[in-house]
């Protein structure tokens, strides 16, 4: 998981037009909240490394989901707009994040192990 959170977040550096195509148009600033959104991604990733900080970044993290999954929504509706071949990817993605907020729920409980899935 620290590794999955960290990468993604970094990604938000490396490729940040990919996620400014997704954000949706009501919301300001787009390139500074996918940065920004890229700093909380690799700063909840680093905090799970520590026992007495995982139940602090696994809580982020399911924030953080939380609060990406409207640019899940318009990534959906860009692509049926566009009649992108990608479209399935953006369907199957919506309930995948209710399974990675699953996944770091299993991280909440502060000095545990995560559940095993």
């Amino acid at each position: 998981m620290i590794i999955f959170y960290g990468a993604a977040g970094l990604n938000h550096f490396i490729n940040p037009a990919f996620y400014i195509k997704i954000m949706p148009s009501w919301l300001p600033l787009h390139k500074e909240l996918v940065f920004v959104s890229g700093i909380f991604e690799v700063a909840f990733a680093l905090l799970l490394i520590f026992p007495q900080t995982r139940s602090i970044g696994a809580w982020g993290i399911i924030a953080l989901l939380i609060a990406v999954f409207p640019a899940n929504v318009q990534m959906l509706v860009n692509y049926a707009d566009s009649n992108d071949p990608k479209l399935w990817i953006a369907i199957v993605r919506l309930p995948i994040q209710l399974l990675l907020i699953w996944w770091a729920y299993g991280f909440t409980r502060r000095g545990t192990k995560p559940v095993e899935g």
